[in-house]
């Protein structure tokens, strides 16, 4: 796997991946992690059309889902304390 672009955001850390004519989108937040994964054939232009799908709509709904994905980790950690 190696890395082949990262896109700048103030919220998360965006790297994208190319590794067996995948593309490997992940997106990091602190300690947690989403990754996305599609074949290079179903992405017209390369990582240029990987970009114009990471919109801003897109990201958005990450980040709602690190929202939601911390909340769900506390609440466990907080049972697991107990």
């Amino acid at each position: 796997m190696r890395i082949i672009a990262e896109l700048p955001h103030p919220d998360c850390k965006i790297s994208i991946f190319a590794m067996n004519q995948k593309f490997i989108i992940k997106f990091e937040q602190g300690t947690l992690e989403q990754s996305y994964k599609l074949a290079e054939t179903d992405v017209v232009g390369g990582v240029n059309g990987v970009f114009e799908l990471l919109d801003e709509t897109f990201i958005q709904a990450v980040l709602t889902s690190f929202t939601s994905m911390r909340s769900s980790f506390i609440d466990a950690y907080r049972r697991y304390e107990s």
